[in-house]
């Protein structure tokens, strides 16, 4: 960061600047390794359903095991962190990534990829949530711009890491092997810097952790449920687009190909951060509603592109999904980051990561149970559809404290 941002003009450090000037840096790796980790399988799905003989169904289990462990770190990890530090709970999150890493490696059987993916979604629901909250306590007076560059780095995370196992997958001789060993000798490398990472939470409390439902602070309730819809819709997408959609671009375009496969989830991730930056010049309110209205019109295109299997036309739709999703998605989270109070930081990022959890597992379950009977090609339409209600009551609950908030402007005295 620039020393604009840590020191005065004077040369005296500004209060809440960090003694270590890559930490920040440091904490947005995190973010992207947290992301990228997760979708590290899914250009690998399709080799595993070929080879494993996996149904639709154990395939959105092994992602439902997941999103288990990242909901039970986001109801636990919050408050941990408030009270011994963020930085404890990060080194158990990356030694548990290591451990996961190590089980994928020398995984035969369908149980140990659930042991494997269930270590992940512990330790990468123990990341979002702790280093969100930590980039708040390395810069506490830029909360909106760090909801934006947290944003981006999840979704340059999914989409570096879904390319190189996507071409890992195309040309590496062990296809199921290869990412996992070249991911693990990052993951150490990390390892080793936040093991000297000076601890950022200087407000820790030092006492009893007191394990209870993530709450919110009744001043931002309303905020909250709109950044919290938000995340609700933007990650139902994610999660069927990670698990089940890889397969179905495969089947429905022709193209056998872990890199076609790869391609379609990395455009769309990188698209989403490309937005991300870009709409971080923007209020996040209206960010988001534009953002959910987006989506929906973006899902019903991505079931044209499905039924009429142009390859061409699922990566271009792929593009525009992942400008929406950006934008919903960053636009609620900075929306949120901008108004969390200073002393529950861990408690509501713990509640909004939640939230995403939930959205990213259930309807992934759910759809990929139909898809047994179905077909994932049936059951991808009516997904769509109940993704793009809930993209519009987000939409609808924004613009309605949109316009209570330039009513509330309009009318206190100049």
């Amino acid at each position: 960061m620039s020393t604009s941002e840590t020191t005065a003009a004077d040369g005296t450090s500004l209060p809440g600047a960090h003694p270590q000037r890559w930490a920040y840096g440091l904490l947005l790796v995190l973010l992207g390794l947290a992301l990228g980790v997760s979708a590290l399988p899914s250009p690998l799905y399709p080799i595993y359903q070929a080879e494993w003989g996996l149904t639709p169904l154990t395939t959105t289990v092994v992602f439902a095991v997941y999103a288990i462990g990242a909901l039970g770190a986001a109801l636990t990890v919050g408050p941990v962190s408030d009270a011994v530090g963020r930085k404890p709970v990060l080194i158990a999150a990356v030694l548990a990534i290591t451990v996961g890493m190590a089980v994928f490696l020398g995984a035969t059987t369908e149980w140990q990829l659930l042991i494997a993916r269930f270590l992940h979604g512990a330790a990468i629901g123990s990341i979002t949530v702790v280093a969100g909250a930590a980039l708040l306590d390395v810069r506490p007076h830029d909360g909106p711009a760090n909801g934006m560059r947290a944003g981006v780095a999840l979704n340059v995370g999914i989409a570096v890491t879904v390319l190189g196992a996507a071409a890992a997958a195309q040309w590496a001789p062990a296809p199921l092997r290869t990412p996992f060993a070249a991911v693990e000798l990052v993951v150490l490398a990390i390892l080793a810097a936040v093991l000297v990472l000076v601890e950022p939470h200087t407000g820790r409390t030092g006492g009893r952790v007191r394990f209870r439902p993530p709450t919110v602070p009744r001043v931002i309730s309303r905020d909250f449920w709109f950044s919290g819809i938000g995340i609700l819709a933007a990650w139902s997408v994610l999660g069927v687009f990670l698990s089940l959609y890889p397969a179905l671009a495969e089947h429905a375009t022709g193209v056998d190909s872990a890199m076609f496969t790869g391609a379609v989830v990395a455009t769309m991730a990188g698209s989403a951060a490309l937005a991300q930056w870009i709409g971080g010049r923007y209020s996040p309110l209206p960010t988001a509603i534009v953002g959910d209205a987006g989506m929906i019109v973006s899902l019903a295109l991505a079931v044209v592109a499905v039924h009429v299997g142009s390859a061409a036309f699922v990566i271009a739709d792929a593009a525009l999904l992942g400008v929406t999703f950006g934008l919903a998605f960053g636009g609620s989270l900075r929306h949120l980051t901008s108004v969390a109070p200073d002393d529950a930081r861990g408690q509501v990022m713990s509640a909004f990561y939640l939230l995403g959890y939930l959205a990213m597992g259930i309807p992934t379950v759910i759809a990929g149970y139909l898809s047994t009977t179905f077909s994932t090609a049936a059951v991808f339409p009516w997904f769509a559809a109940a993704v793009g209600i809930g993209c519009l009551v987000a939409g609808l609950l924004g613009a309605r404290s949109l316009t209570r908030t330039g009513a509330d402007s309009a009318s206190r005295p100049r």
